[in-house]
């Protein structure tokens, strides 16, 4: 067992999720963000003890299985919706989420290569989701922001002649393509600088080196292919103006959920 669930782990989560909350008051990183910090490590305890629960069962049941599924991608949709923006256009996201991910786990189905049981479909969808989220999250808000600061060059593209589309693309596209770093980042050090969860988790499972390496570049390659569309698509809800702000409103701070 990589850590022992006891007494000791309770106090050392703890004492990092004090430090992580401390150290964001004391630097000032923003409003808020030390409570942030404080209820996100609570909640994130709370959750995974009642998945640990659920999972036991829907695992046995594919009615109850596709539910979960549905679930997570609601809870993605609405946390990713309430980052980018506090206006009624943030069910949109649906879309930049649901269409990376789809895909890659109906090809995955269809080939075999996971099988349609909980103990592997959920997992699997879950880091793809999970890896949607952050993509879509970090473009929408990187693409309404650069509109917002340059506001007068897209004025200058209409007048121009640009469609508004395009206008609005030519000054965000740039920015929103900056959420596909953290992705390439892992995917370029990964067994250099990290071994990821998957990876790791393999070879705790029992399985070989050679086996668990697969499996963990599957994961990230995946996750690359997810977060493109991702970023594709919220890019072009943003500059669509499907995907909006209300003037002078800034970057929202609701997490959703």
């Amino acid at each position: 067992m990589l850590l022992p669930v006891n007494v000791t782990l309770g106090v050392v989560l703890a004492v990092l999720l004090a430090a992580a909350a401390t150290v964001a008051a004391v630097a000032h990183l923003g409003p808020g963000r030390s409570r942030d910090i404080a209820v996100a490590g609570v909640r994130a305890a709370v959750q995974l003890a009642a998945v640990s629960l659920v999972i036991g069962w829907v695992v046995h049941s594919l009615p109850l299985l596709l539910a979960f599924l549905l679930l997570m991608y609601a809870v993605a949709v609405r946390t990713a919706g309430r980052r980018i923006t506090p206006n009624g256009t943030w069910w949109r996201t649906a879309l930049p989420i649901g269409a990376g991910v789809a895909p890659v786990v109906g090809a995955l189905l269809l080939t075999g290569l996971v099988p349609v049981k909980g103990i592997a479909l959920i997992p699997v969808t879950g880091i793809l989701i999970g890896g949607a989220l952050t993509a879509t999250v970090l473009g929408g808000r990187r693409a309404l922001d650069e509109l917002a600061s340059r506001h007068g060059e897209v004025e200058a593209g209409m007048a121009l002649g640009l469609p508004d589309r395009d206008a609005r693309m030519e000054v965000a596209r740039d920015a929103a393509s900056d959420a596909l770093l953290p992705g390439l980042d892992q995917t370029r050090t990964v067994g250099l600088v990290t071994l990821p969860g998957a990876f790791v988790g393999m070879l705790l499972g029992g399985a070989s080196p050679l086996e668990a390496g697969a499996v963990q570049l599957f994961v990230l390659v995946g996750l690359m292919a997810v977060q493109a569309v991702a970023v594709a698509l919220v890019l072009e809800l943003v500059a669509r103006g499907r995907l909006h702000r209300e003037a002078g409103s800034g970057a929202a701070r609701d997490q959703g959920p």
